[in-house]
């Protein structure tokens, strides 16, 4: 099995334990988090969706989840590698207590590793409007 591959399992596995320690020793410390220049949900302030640099930024990405969101389900569909990047595509539902808000949905991860299998970028593919609307924006 292709190590990157494994690691993205075990990232989800640690995250379906809650356990963001085991998350962020994936990751380089300069990882890429939500970095991309044309998202709409980061445009309109979903404090979730915003690109985030290190460690602490992803950190900080795992707090804002902890605490804005109940994850209501979070179904891994398939995982797919090439190269130095896995995909996973996925399910998922949350409520956003503060806003009233919910949202489910389809979603990508796209992860990339450097050569010490590390993740040096995280990008998330969604449907921003439904992040927008469950943030109350």
């Amino acid at each position: 099995m292709n190590n990157n591959l494994s690691t993205v399992q075990q990232i989800y596995a640690a995250f379906g334990q809650g356990d963001i320690p085991a998350i962020i020793d994936h990751l380089e410390d300069n990882v890429s988090w939500e970095g991309w220049a044309d998202n709409t949900a980061q445009k309109a302030g979903v404090p979730w969706m915003k690109a985030q640099k290190g460690k602490a930024g992803a950190m900080a990405f795992f707090q804002y989840v902890g605490t804005m969101m109940q994850i209501k389900d979070f179904q891994i569909l398939s995982l797919m590698e090439g190269g130095n990047q896995v995909a996973a595509e996925f399910i998922i539902e949350a409520d956003v207590p503060g806003t009233g808000g919910h949202f489910r949905d389809e979603e990508m991860h796209l992860w990339t590793f450097n050569e010490a299998g590390k993740v040096t970028r995280l990008r998330h593919y969604t449907d921003t409007a439904k992040h927008i609307k469950a943030a109350g924006l």
